[in-house]
């Protein structure tokens, strides 16, 4: 990153697309919440901090509600913040105090090379967890918590089987026994599974029970040498069959030996937390904050 720090506030329309998406290629913290693709497809708008000519970047969705702008986290963006190569505190910080004043409210999740402490920004910490895919899938399998190992069985001894290329509307269909309230953000990100299934970096899984029935299911994105644990979809019937942890365990056999980190996109809650760990992945920190700024007869719409 430059020592010289140049940061200008761009709106959608003035951004480089191509520079842009080059930065987060390239970015060491790189990570495919960044590119402009995905923002297009699930934030309702966004601008950006830029860094000299796109040497370190910082995605800005933006909402405005009642004559309020506010910075939030849009749906399956797990983390964003300031993307390049070396970010330091002093840059970081610098990114932080560009962000236009306009913005009173922010609830935000940075990624996990943004981990710094920045006097006057209330930063906090949230938990990711990833599992490194380079083993033999024995070895691997070896690391699971018995637990695991046990619904896995149950699942083949129930006949369930692996499907891949699950169509996507089918995956949708399960989700909404999870987050019917999330169904506008799960279109748009329809939209964006066209997009990165073009590219060739979008995969679906699936397990079948023994008549055929879509137990559990998940999108899976690439970028970054990570795979996203992306949108997760399961059926009441596959909870007492194993299914999502067949699930799970077939793509880790599918890419074992692979440069390859499985990020399962969290968690803070305790119980999926648990679950995730006990594939043996290990626990990944990454920043957040809640800032307030709006004036004192407007808090409480927050």
């Amino acid at each position: 990153m430059a020592s010289q720090i140049q940061i200008h506030h761009l709106t959608r329309q003035q951004i480089n697309d191509d520079l842009w998406n080059e930065c987060i290629t390239k970015s060491e913290n790189g990570l495919i919440y960044g590119y402009s693709y995905y923002l297009d497809a699930m934030a309702d708008n966004w601008d950006a901090l830029v860094l000299n000519n796109y040497e370190a970047v910082m995605p800005l969705p933006r909402r405005k509600k009642w004559g309020v702008h506010y910075i939030y986290q849009p749906f399956l963006v797990a983390q964003l913040g300031v993307f390049g190569s070396n970010v330091s505190a002093q840059n970081f910080a610098s990114f932080l105090d560009a962000v236009p004043k306009k913005f009173s409210y922010w609830d935000l999740s940075f990624n996990h090379q943004n981990l710094f402490a920045v006097p006057d920004f209330p930063l906090h910490q949230r938990s990711n967890f990833t599992l490194p895919l380079q083993q033999p899938y024995e070895d691997l399998y070896k690391a699971y918590r018995e637990n695991i190992k046990r619904n896995i069985r149950k699942s083949n001894s129930y006949g369930c089987t692996v499907t891949t290329d699950v169509a996507i509307d089918s995956i949708i269909e399960l989700t909404k026994f999870q987050a019917a309230h999330f169904q506008k953000d799960v279109v748009n990100f329809k939209n964006l599974f066209a997009v990165l299934n073009a590219k060739e970096v979008a995969k679906t899984y699936g397990i079948l029970s023994k008549t055929g029935e879509l137990l559990s299911s998940c999108v899976f994105f690439f970028s970054h040498n990570r795979a996203y644990y992306i949108l997760v979809g399961n059926h009441p019937n596959g909870r007492t069959l194993g299914a999502s942890h067949a699930l799970i365990d077939a793509f880790i056999k599918d890419h074992a030996e692979q440069n390859l980190l499985l990020d399962f996109e969290g968690s803070d809650i305790r119980n999926l937390a648990f679950f995730y760990s006990s594939f043996g992945a290990v626990e990944e920190k990454y920043a957040a904050i809640k800032l307030n700024r709006l004036p004192w007869w407007a808090r409480w719409l927050k």
